[in-house]
């Protein structure tokens, strides 16, 4: 049996059994009287019952009728109204939208810029899964990922979504009040260090410095080790060592004079935050996303 045609078959025995009329269901579906009956009768032949009584003033459904009416009807207008709401998605910002994000990515970027665009969109869902590891996107089921830019893989559609970052090595004045200030990166192997661990590769974070073209990773020692920021810039600030991280996060602690910053000529500008996704066809709702974070700077 063709399971499409019987679709088909079986709306047409809808509307005629509801019509009770093969012309009014003819005008109804577009087809003609003629067509139309040619459908019922072959769809009689392929069940082995008949469904509708004809006469020349009427036509009503059987008791085999009815009981196909009951069942397929409802069935119909389930399929007719999710084929409606499917076609709604196209025209109207609707529907759920994944993406993952570093926590500092999604408090800072994503999130001021979701809590705007969302009041205006309530039927817009966004589920934003906030972590640290290179997460394959399209393996994972994300319609998105934010990194910085020299990061995202060149397959990949790159949006910049925030300014170039900095990074800051920090620490609490009293930390420094018995010990001198490192002059270069190497000298931070003297230092309390305030340690990051990567989920990646689930290992300690290696700081990169560059100056006049030239690079360094530093690996660090300490008493503590995290794998959150806010939880570092605390301990930095509570005089645990030297942490180091993105400029922002410091700026006002700085500004009050709760930390003093180390090694500034050693953390140059470098490409800020990028939404990647794939390259296909965005839906309405994350059209607007794109919008709302795209950096116009």
């Amino acid at each position: 049996m063709n399971e499409r045609a019987n679709l088909g078959d079986l709306s047409a025995f809808v509307a005629v059994a509801e019509e009770r009329s093969f012309t009014r269901a003819a005008a109804k579906l577009g087809v003609s009287q003629s067509a139309l009956s040619h459908t019922i009768r072959e769809l009689e032949a392929r069940l082995g019952i008949r469904l509708l009584t004809r006469t020349t003033r009427s036509v009503a459904p059987t008791e085999a009728g009815e009981r196909l009416l009951r069942t397929v009807a409802p069935r119909l207008a389930e399929i007719d109204a999710e084929l409606a709401g499917l076609s709604d998605l196209r025209e109207k910002p609707a529907g759920s939208i994944r993406i993952t994000a570093g926590e500092h990515a999604a408090e800072t970027v994503l999130w001021p810029a979701l809590a705007r665009l969302l009041k205006d969109y309530p039927e817009i869902k966004v589920e934003i899964c906030s972590d640290n590891t290179f997460t394959d996107i399209v393996a994972e089921r994300f319609d998105a990922g934010v990194r910085f830019g020299e990061q995202v893989s060149k397959d990949m559609i790159a949006l910049r979504i925030a300014p170039d970052m900095r990074m800051a090595a920090i620490a609490a004045p009293s930390y420094f009040a018995q010990r001198p200030r490192p002059k270069r990166p190497q000298d931070l192997t003297d230092h309390a260090c305030i340690n990051i661990r990567l989920p990646t590769y689930n290992s300690l974070y290696a700081w990169e410095f560059e100056k006049a073209g030239r690079e360094l990773k530093v690996r660090v020692e300490g008493q503590l080790i995290f794998n959150t920021l806010p939880l570092a810039l605390q301990a930095a600030l509570d005089g645990f060592g030297i942490a180091f991280m993105p400029e922002d996060l410091a700026t006002s602690h700085l500004a009050a004079g709760r930390l003093v910053r180390v090694l500034g000529d050693w953390c140059p500008p470098f490409p800020g935050y990028h939404l990647y996704y794939p390259n296909r066809k965005p839906t309405p709702a994350f059209a607007l996303l794109v919008e709302a974070l795209r950096y116009r700077g």
